[in-house]
C-alpha cells in the first residue's frame, strides 16, 4: 500500500470514528419524548432510534468496539504513511537518518492524534449533543445495523462488562434515561429563573411542583368543617343555605353523619315554582360520591375525579372510616391559586 493511500485511509477512518462517536452521544442526549411522536407517526428511522435507546448498553458496546478498531487502525496505517512522506523533505535539510526518522516520527503522531481528537471525537461529540435528536434519527438506524452484524461480539463484550459491574455492587441499566425526576426539573426551573431566562411571576411552576408532592388527605376539609345538609333536604333548604354561606355545592349526610351524595345549586333551582320545592328532593338528582383513600396522591386524586365526572369525593382512611371529603375546586386552586365559587359572596 503507497503512501498516499494511508492517507486516504486516514480520513475514511476519521469518518468511521467520528460516526461512532456521534452515534453514541446522540443516544444518551436525545430526547425520547421527541422522538416518540415521529415513531407513532410511523417514521421507520424514529422507530429504530426508539430501538436505540432501550437498547442503550448494547449501542454504546457497538460505538466503543468501533471507537477502538479505527483508532488501532489509525495508528497503524496512518501513522506510517505521514511517518514516509515526511522523511522526503526532511532528507533535504543534511540531518542524520536518525534524527529526520524522530522528526518525522513526532510530526506524524501529533498530526495524526490532533485530527483524531479533533475531526474524529470532539466535532461528532459537539454535534450530538447540539442537534441531538436529529443526530439520533440520522445515526442510530446504521449503528442498530452495525451491532446485529456484530451481534456475538457485542453481546459477549456486554455480558463481560455486566458481570464486572455487579461484581462491584452495580445494577447495569440497559436503557438510556429520557426523563427527569421532579426534583431535577424544579433545579432547572431554579437555575432557569435564576439566570432570567424564565419567569413565574404568579407561583405556577411551584405550585405545580408542590402538588405533585401531596396528598389527598393534605387538602381534604374535615367532617366537622364541612357544611353538610340533610340527605332529606329540600330545595327551600338549599336555598337557604345558599343564601346563608354562599356555596353553590352542598355535601348530603345521613343520620350517622356520613356522606351519601352531593348536590349542587342548579340541581334543585328548576323545582322553585313547583309542588316539590318544599318536599325532599328526588334521589335521582342527587349526585354521587366516589370514594379516594387519603394517602393517594393528589394528581392520581385529581384524575380520579374527572374520569368520574364528579366535582367532590369521600376520602377514606385505613379502616374504611370517613375523614373528609375533597373539592375539585380545592385540588385546582393548588395548582392555579384561588377560585372563587361563583355563587359564595366575596
Amino acid at each position: 500500500m503507497t503512501d498516499w493511500w494511508g492517507i486516504a485511509w486516514l480520513a475514511i477512518l476519521l469518518f468511521v470514528n467520528a460516526f461512532f462517536v456521534g452515534a453514541e452521544f446522540a443516544i444518551i442526549s436525545a430526547r425520547r419524548s421527541q422522538i416518540e411522536p415521529k415513531a407513532e407517526a410511523g417514521g421507520r428511522a424514529a422507530k429504530t432510534t426508539i430501538h436505540a435507546m432501550e437498547h442503550a448498553t448494547m449501542m454504546l458496546a457497538t460505538s466503543q468496539l468501533g471507537i477502538t478498531v479505527c483508532s488501532l487502525l489509525i495508528l497503524n496505517v496512518s501513522e506510517p504513511a505521514i511517518h514516509h512522506l515526511l522523511e522526503v523533505p526532511l532528507a533535504l535539510t543534511g540531518w542524520p537518518e536518525q534524527v529526520i526518522a524522530t522528526i518525522a516520527f513526532v510530526i506524524a503522531l501529533v498530526v495524526v492524534s490532533f485530527l483524531h481528537v479533533v475531526v474524529g471525537e470532539m466535532v461528532p461529540k459537539n454535534l450530538s449533543f447540539s442537534l441531538p435528536d436529529r443526530a439520533a434519527l440520522i445515526l442510530a438506524p446504521p449503528l442498530v445495523f452495525v451491532s446485529m452484524i456484530f451481534r456475538p461480539i457485542i453481546i459477549a463484550l456486554n455480558a463481560t462488562t455486566n458481570g464486572v459491574l455487579r461484581l462491584f455492587g452495580v445494577q447495569p441499566r440497559n436503557e438510556a434515561t429520557s426523563t427527569f425526576t421532579v426534583d431535577e426539573v424544579a433545579n432547572i426551573v431554579a437555575q432557569s429563573t435564576k439566570a432570567g431566562v424564565l419567569t413565574d411571576s404568579i407561583g405556577a411552576l411551584n405550585a405545580a411542583f408542590e402538588f405533585s408532592a401531596k396528598k389527598a388527605k393534605d387538602i381534604a376539609v374535615g367532617m366537622p368543617d364541612l357544611v353538610s345538609l340533610s340527605e332529606a333536604v329540600t330545595p327551600a333548604e338549599v336555598e337557604r343555605a345558599v343564601a346563608q354561606h354562599g356555596f353553590s355545592r352542598y355535601v348530603l349526610v345521613n343520620a350517622q353523619g356520613e356522606p351519601t351524595g352531593y348536590l349542587h345549586l342548579k340541581d334543585v333551582i328548576d323545582l322553585e315554582e313547583t309542588h316539590e320545592f318544599a318536599e325532599p328532593v328526588p334521589p335521582k338528582r342527587i349526585r354521587q360520591l366516589i370514594s379516594i383513600y387519603r394517602g393517594t396522591d393528589l394528581e392520581d386524586a385529581l384524575a380520579s375525579m374527572r374520569r368520574s365526572g364528579v366535582h367532590l369525593a369521600r376520602v377514606f382512611d385505613e379502616e374504611g372510616a370517613t375523614r373528609g371529603i375533597l373539592f375539585l375546586e380545592d385540588i385546582i386552586e393548588e395548582l392555579v391559586g384561588e377560585v372563587q365559587d361563583a355563587t359564595r359572596r366575596s
